[in-house]
C-alpha cells in the first residue's frame, strides 16, 4: 500500500520540479503561531503561516484545507482567482501530510469558523508517504512509539503532553535555580557505577581501552561537589538500567537530583512538596487532578506512613520477625531467600506499594536498604530517608546524607558482599572524597517521567517519553 501511495506522490512531485519549482522549499518566514490566530482577535489582517495539510475539501476551483503546526490547527480557503492560475495549479499537485506556507487574510467563513483566505502559497515539502486516516488516525500504540513523529502531528492530545512535559521541567528548574540551586553536568559514562543498586549498561573506550558504564545514578558526583564547595546543586539527567521494561520502567529515563548542604530530610519533603506542587501549577488550575479512574489530592501537607508500620498492616508482618517474612513471602511466591530486610523489601514491593495512591511520605527505612544514608539517632536500625508514592509508583527518594568516611567505606564494603549480578567495586575515590570532610546534606532524586505520567494523566511511561526503547 505505501509503494501504491509513494509511487502517485513521486509523480506529483516530478511535476512540481518540471515547474522549476524547488519541493523542499527554502525559509519561510515571519510566520505566526497558529494558535495565537484562532482567538479571532487578529481578524481582517494580514498573517502569515506554515505548517502540514491535513485536510481537504475540493470543490474545484476553490478548496478548503486544515493547516496544523505545533500549536495548533487552523482553516485554510484556496480560491483560484485570489492565488493566480500557477499557485492553484501547483496547489493541485499537494496531497495531505505536505508543508506549506500560506499568506492571507484573517477572518470566518460562512459557517463562521476562523479562517486564512490564502492570498499565497509555497510548498515547504512534499510528503512521500500519507499520514494517517482521518477518522482513525494513528491508534496502534506500538506503531505510534516507533513512529512518533508521525504520532505527533496526527493526534494532538500526543503533541499536548509533549509541550506539557516541557513546561514541567521548565518549571522544575526554574523552582530550584529561585532557591539557590546550582544546575551542574556529571559524567554518563562512569568507570565504576555507583549511587543506586542497580544492573548496568556496559560499554567499552577504544583509545584508553577500558570498559566503562552508563550512570545509574550521577548521585556520588553531586556529593563530590558538595565537599568541593557547591552547596546547592542539581541535575536533570539520563540515567540508564539494564533491567525490566515495564508500563513504569524504561532502561533509559530522566532523573533531577538536588543537594543541599546543612539539609536534611525534613527539606528535602518541603523541597519535593514545593517542586511537584509547583509542577503541578503549571499545567493544572486545582490541586485535585486525574489519574485514570481515580482523583489525586496533592493539598498539602502529604500524608507520612512509617515503612514498618506499613508492612505490618498490609502484609501482616514486620521487619523484627525475621521467620515471619520468610513463611509469608512463601505463602505469597515470593523469593524468601537473602537476609530478612531483602525478604522484607520484596514483601513491601508486593503487599504495600500498590495500596498508596495519595501522593505518601514512606518514612524511616530499614538501615540495611539504604547503603548512602544516615541512621536515625533514636533508631539506628532505621535510616533517615523517605521514598514518595503517588498511585502506586514511587516517585523520589531522599536521605539525609551520610557523611562519615569510615561508616561509608564499612557499608560499601558490607554491600558488595550481598550483591548479585552488579558491579561489586568500592568507589574508593568517593570515600577519598569524604575524608576532606562533606557537609551535613539532604539529598532528593526526583523521576520525571513519572511525574509527567501523573500530571498527563498518561498511563503508561511510554507516552511520556519521546523514543522510548523498543525491540527491534
Amino acid at each position: 500500500m505505501e509503494d501504491r501511495f509513494e509511487a502517485e506522490r513521486l509523480r506529483k512531485l516530478d511535476a512540481i520540479r518540471a515547474k522549476g519549482i524547488d519541493p523542499y522549499g527554502s525559509r519561510y518566514e515571519n510566520t505566526e503561531p497558529i494558535a495565537g490566530l484562532l482567538d479571532g482577535g487578529a481578524e481582517g489582517r494580514r498573517v502569515r503561516i506554515a505548517g502540514r495539510m491535513l485536510a481537504a475539501r475540493n470543490f474545484g476551483k476553490a478548496a478548503f484545507i486544515n493547516v496544523s503546526d505545533a500549536t495548533g490547527r487552523i482553516q485554510v480557503y484556496v480560491r483560484k482567482d485570489a492565488v493566480g492560475d500557477a499557485a492553484f495549479d501547483l496547489f493541485q499537485l499537494l496531497d495531505l501530510g505536505d508543508l506549506l506556507g500560506v499568506e492571507g487574510e484573517l477572518g470566518r467563513s460562512k459557517t463562521g469558523e476562523i479562517t486564512v483566505f490564502a492570498a499565497s502559497l509555497r510548498v515547504l515539502s512534499k510528503a512521500l508517504l500519507p499520514p494517517p486516516e482521518k477518522w482513525h488516525g494513528l491508534r496502534d500504540v506500538e506503531t505510534r512509539y516507533r513512529q512518533r513523529y508521525v504520532d505527533l502531528f496526527a493526534n494532538p492530545d500526543v503533541m499536548k503532553t509533549f509541550r506539557q512535559r516541557a513546561r514541567i521541567i521548565a518549571r522544575l528548574r526554574r523552582y530550584l535555580d529561585e532557591r539557590g540551586f546550582l544546575e551542574v553536568e556529571t559524567p554518563m559514562m562512569q568507570s565504576i557505577p555507583g549511587g543506586a543498586a542497580a544492573r548496568p549498561f556496559v560499554t567499552h573506550h577504544n583509545t584508553l581501552d577500558m570498559d566503562l558504564y552508563l550512570r545509574v545514578s550521577p548521585e556520588l558526583f553531586l556529593k563530590r561537589l558538595l565537599v568541593g564547595g557547591m552547596e546547592r546543586v542539581y541535575e536533570i539527567n539520563r540515567n540508564f538500567r539494564n533491567e525490566g521494561i515495564s508500563t513504569r520502567h524504561n532502561p533509559e529515563f530522566t532523573m533531577m537530583e538536588a543537594y543541599q548542604a546543612y539539609g536534611n530530610l525534613e527539606d528535602m519533603m518541603t523541597l519535593a512538596e514545593g517542586m511537584i506542587a509547583s509542577a503541578l501549577d503549571e499545567i493544572h488550575p486545582t490541586r485535585e487532578i486525574p489519574f485514570g479512574e481515580r482523583t489525586l489530592n496533592f493539598t498539602a501537607p502529604w500524608a507520612r506512613r512509617r515503612w514498618n508500620d506499613l508492612l505490618k498492616e498490609y502484609a501482616g508482618v514486620g521487619i523484627e520477625d525475621e521467620a515471619g517474612l520468610r513463611r509469608r513471602a512463601t505463602e505469597l511466591g515470593r523469593d524468601a531467600g537473602g537476609d530478612k530486610a531483602a525478604v522484607a523489601d520484596r514483601l513491601f514491593e508486593h503487599c504495600v506499594e500498590h495500596q498508596l495512591i495519595q501522593p505518601t511520605f514512606v518514612v524511616d527505612y530499614p538501615i540495611a536498604l539504604c547503603p548512602l544514608t544516615k541512621a536515625r539517632t533514636d533508631t539506628p536500625d532505621f535510616a533517615e530517608r523517605f521514598e514518595l508514592y503517588i498511585s502506586g509508583m514511587e516517585c523520589a527518594n531522599a536521605y539525609t546524607e551520610l557523611n562519615d568516611p569510615l561508616d561509608q567505606e564499612r557499608r560499601f564494603r558490607a554491600q558488595i558482599q550481598q550483591a548479585e549480578g552488579e558491579v561489586r567495586t568500592v568507589d574508593e575515590d568517593f570515600v577519598r572524597a569524604l575524608k576532606y570532610g562533606m557537609p551535613p546534606a539532604g539529598g532528593l532524586g526526583v523521576g520525571i517521567d513519572r511525574i509527567v505520567m501523573l500530571l498527563t494523566n498518561s498511563p503508561c511511561i511510554r507516552d511520556v517519553i519521546l523514543f522510548p526503547l523498543m525491540r527491534t
